[in-house]
């Protein structure tokens, strides 16, 4: 049994609750989001038909004709206490995937403005990114739109003064230790430095969101060539990535 905080209980709306963590995503916060979202899929509550994190956070959403809030609540509060929310590692990946990326240049206009702001030279940033075992820490703000980080603390640098008004989809950007990928062309106020032709969420692929919370991420550089070559033909939209079946 372990004797760390327990979450904060709160109702989201008509059929859910919150288990807040903590109010910003400091690494050990991020690690019990990750173990309390993984014992709750495991222990699959009666009547929770959805369990979804933030970097914070853990929501699940119940059948009110299965069951009440009161008793999601009493079990909720039973799991947690059953696991350790105080280590400060994530649990092991489920999934590693291998994402080809280009870095720079034309496909990322601001990994300069980036590079400069960690303080690291053009090289050394491309080893981090590259090296990085990264995690998905949430899907949200679009259909499959991955959070994923985090990043060494020199890679904690604010999101822009002004908005882009848009970049592409598949774009990667990178702000306050973390990157994404967006799904769509998107406004944002992340900075753009690199591109990938995987497409995160796709209507009609099987499953249609790629990515899910937990998954162990991987950057691989390719080439401007080979960019082209996977977004002409990307049929399945993953754009030559790779998913290795860890558990």
């Amino acid at each position: 049994m372990s004797d760390s905080p327990l979450p904060e209980i709160l109702p989201h709306g008509a059929d859910g609750i919150l288990l807040r963590l903590g109010l910003s995503a400091r690494e050990s916060t991020v690690a019990a989001v990750q173990i309390l979202r993984a014992a709750m899929e495991d222990a699959c509550p009666h009547g929770v038909e959805e369990i979804a994190s933030s970097l914070t956070s853990v929501y699940l959403r119940f059948d009110p004709a299965r069951t009440t809030r009161a008793e999601v609540c009493a079990t909720a509060q039973s799991i947690a206490r059953g696991v350790d929310l105080s280590a400060t590692t994530l649990p092991a990946p489920r999934h590693r995937w291998t994402i080809p990326v280009v870095l720079g240049g034309e496909h990322g206009p601001h990994f300069d403005e980036m590079v400069r702001a960690t303080g690291h030279s053009d090289q050394r940033a491309r080893e981090v990114l590259l090296s990085a075992r990264l995690r998905v820490l949430a899907i949200g703000f679009a259909p499959g739109l991955p959070y994923m980080g985090l990043l060494p603390e020199a890679w904690d640098v604010p999101r822009l003064r002004d908005v882009t008004p848009k970049v592409p989809a598949c774009a990667l950007v990178a702000a306050v230790r973390q990157l994404i990928i967006f799904t769509n062309p998107t406004p944002t106020g992340w900075r753009h430095i690199g591109q990938t032709a995987f497409h995160g969420f796709q209507v009609g692929r099987d499953p249609a969101t790629a990515l899910s919370a937990g998954d162990e991420i991987r950057l691989e550089q390719m080439t401007p060539a080979d960019l082209h070559g996977l977004q002409t033909d990307n049929p399945d939209g993953l754009g030559g990535a790779r998913c290795e079946v860890l558990s």
